[in-house]
């Protein structure tokens, strides 16, 4: 059979480390926000109104804060300057709730500032959203091509722009979370104890975005082994 190898190829095992490594990572998170999801904070502000006054700190007033539908779907547009906040963070005034609303905030600060990562990250999405579409019928045709590697090499080329968009991310969270964990306190938002949850509610989401890096990097590996090895 022509095919058993590509099907059936035991390098499919980094595929399943990098899934499992973003399950763990997905489960952690979940498990850690809705903790401290139950906590409480004592200024007893909603995300909403944490990611207003943080803004309003730093000098940002033309970004507005809005909501949207969903669980942890917030995130922060720079195209529009808008920063949304989710249902479980929207009204929330749980110490998970003011940590990501904080979060978001820390991009618009970014933004604002023209954070160098995220100028990158923001010059990538149109290549790598691109390159992982049609990655996959550069490097298909390369097999059915009589493993053209010329295609395949492309296909490949194309696939690892979505990968350094992953590890590109990695700064950006980062640097999004140090920079919301020191406003919270600066803004006297959150007191000292609570700041531990909400370290550990953007430590575990900060783990999603690495477990994410390392599954992209783990299935660039695994084409470059498939078809490196392919001599027909």
């Amino acid at each position: 059979m022509p095919y058993f190898g590509f099907y059936f190829d035991p390098t499919y095992i980094l595929i399943i480390i990098g899934a499992v490594l973003c399950l763990l990572a997905s489960a952690k998170v979940n498990t850690t926000f809705n903790h401290y999801q139950r906590v409480r904070s004592n200024s007893g502000m909603t995300g909403a109104e944490a990611a207003q006054r943080i803004l309003n700190s730093q000098g940002i007033y033309h970004v507005s804060v809005e909501h949207i539908r969903g669980n942890l779907t917030d995130h922060y547009d720079p195209r529009t300057k808008v920063l949304r906040l989710s249902d479980s963070v929207y009204h929330s005034t749980s110490v998970a709730a003011i940590g990501v609303a904080a979060h978001e905030c820390g991009h618009a600060i970014q933004d604002e500032k023209e954070y160098a990562p995220l100028k990158i990250r923001g010059a990538l999405v149109p290549a790598a959203n691109f390159g992982s579409q049609i990655c996959w019928l550069f490097i298909i045709g390369g097999v059915l091509f009589g493993a053209n590697s010329f295609l395949i090499n492309l296909g490949i080329l194309l696939f690892s722009l979505s990968v350094l968009f992953q590890i590109i991310t990695l700064p950006v969270e980062f640097d999004a979370s140090r920079r919301a964990v020191a406003l919270l306190a600066q803004t006297g938002i959150l007191g000292n104890e609570e700041l531990k949850g909400t370290k550990k509610v953007l430590g575990a989401a900060a783990l999603t975005y690495v477990a994410s890096a390392a599954a992209a990097i783990l299935s660039l590996l695994r084409l470059i082994l498939l078809f490196g090895r392919r001599d027909d």
